[in-house]
């Protein structure tokens, strides 16, 4: 629905314009409510913003939703919220929101230049709302069902392909550096004596947050983990060192809304793993903290910083650097190779339920993305099994 035909439609809800106030009345300016502050500098608060906040306290304490996941609904439920406040009047009554607001409001978004996807993640996340609003008895029905998710184009992950990152995860078993001998030749040196030099003449070359590709011992176990064992980026820096089943072979991974699942461990991402935790032990030694060797997380920082965690963000740009200096694609990333896990499972004939129970997958449609195969995998097909293609 265009902003025009909204403006014609007599259901379509009005933006509230600020009143100027008359000389000497004494009556405040109307503004935005999302500037308003009350006089101890907290925010005002309508009952629009009261039943969001009380809608993400049901998402953090009942679902166990992360923070990543707050962040993101709170952003847009707060911002309809804002938007009915707005065009409602502190007054109005959530029941009395119609499918003719929330379409206004998508208008809104379009015009501030956001994608049909940022604004169709806007309207899942009011849907959802709503959803709760209905289930809690605040309104009889949920508007949002009454409004189209905008169509998104469709296409697949691109991920490398088998050999390539084999490649990549083979490099990554032999990196070492190596330092020059007394004679002018070439020494080994083990990479824990090289970072911890490293980290504490300031690594020239590495980046601002020096994690970039500065720890090749555990940069090979995030790679084990992200493709040999398909686990998310956010799963992975929450892994702390008892995660690692070493009897069972696997890991214990919470994912999305604190799921719990097992993931089997393979023998190449084991290897990694103990090849990694003398150094990590070290590093933790060395900066006071032995208490969390046995406790700790699995995936630590290079300067073992705070409580040591490495960040989502850093994995990103450890993966991209790594992927870049062993000629991937410079758009790699941690769910790249996530992706290459599950379509790598199913071009070698793995079953599509065990792929959906590896990734943590809640619908099968969400795995089925990888049995769309490729031109090239469907020519391949083709030349290998049509007699009239011999």
């Amino acid at each position: 629905m265009s902003a025009k035909t909204q403006e014609r439609s007599p259901n379509a809800p009005q933006r509230l314009k600020p009143q100027k106030p008359a000389a000497g009345d004494g009556t405040a300016e109307a503004v935005p409510l999302t500037k308003r502050r009350e006089s101890d500098g907290n925010r005002v608060q309508s009952g629009f913003v009261d039943l969001a906040e009380k809608f993400l306290a049901m998402m953090r304490e009942e679902r166990g939703a992360s923070e990543h996941t707050l962040r993101a609904y709170r952003r847009e439920v707060r911002g309809f919220a804002d938007f009915l406040a707005e065009t409602m009047g502190e007054g109005g009554e959530i029941k009395r929101v119609e499918h003719t607001h929330i379409r206004a409001y998508m208008a809104v978004l379009f015009d501030r230049g956001l994608t049909k996807a940022s604004v169709a993640r806007a309207l899942a996340a009011v849907r959802s709302w709503f959803k709760w609003l209905a289930r809690s008895g605040f309104v009889e029905a949920n508007p949002a069902l009454l409004v189209s998710t905008p169509k998104l184009p469709k296409h697949l992950p691109r991920v490398p392909g088998i050999e390539e990152l084999n490649r990549v995860m083979n490099s990554l078993q032999g990196s070492g550096i190596r330092a020059q001998g007394p004679e002018g030749g070439a020494t080994p040196r083990s990479s824990l004596e090289t970072h911890v030099s490293e980290a504490r003449r300031g690594a020239p070359g590495l980046e601002a947050d020096g994690e970039v590709a500065a720890w090749p011992a555990r940069d090979r176990v995030i790679f084990e983990l992200l493709y040999g064992a398909g686990i998310r980026n956010s799963e992975l820096c929450g892994l702390d060192v008892v995660s690692v089943l070493w009897n069972d072979d696997a890991i214990r991974v919470f994912g999305k809304g604190r799921k719990e699942r097992l993931v089997p461990l393979g023998d190449e991402a084991a290897a990694a793993i103990r090849a990694y935790l003398p150094e990590r032990q070290a590093k933790l030694e060395a900066a006071g903290k032995a208490k969390l060797v046995h406790a700790g997380p699995l995936m630590m920082n290079l300067r073992a910083r705070g409580d040591c965690r490495l960040t989502t963000r850093s994995v990103g740009r450890i993966v991209k650097q790594v992927a870049m200096s062993r000629g991937l694609a410079a758009d790699v990333h941690p769910h790249t190779l996530r992706h290459a896990f599950g379509t790598h499972m199913l071009e070698e004939g793995a079953d599509l339920r065990a792929i959906q129970e590896m990734l943590g997958h809640e619908r099968l449609s969400t795995t089925q993305r990888y049995t769309q195969l490729t031109v090239g995998q469907v020519q391949r097909v083709y030349d290998e099994t049509h007699p009239r293609a011999r």
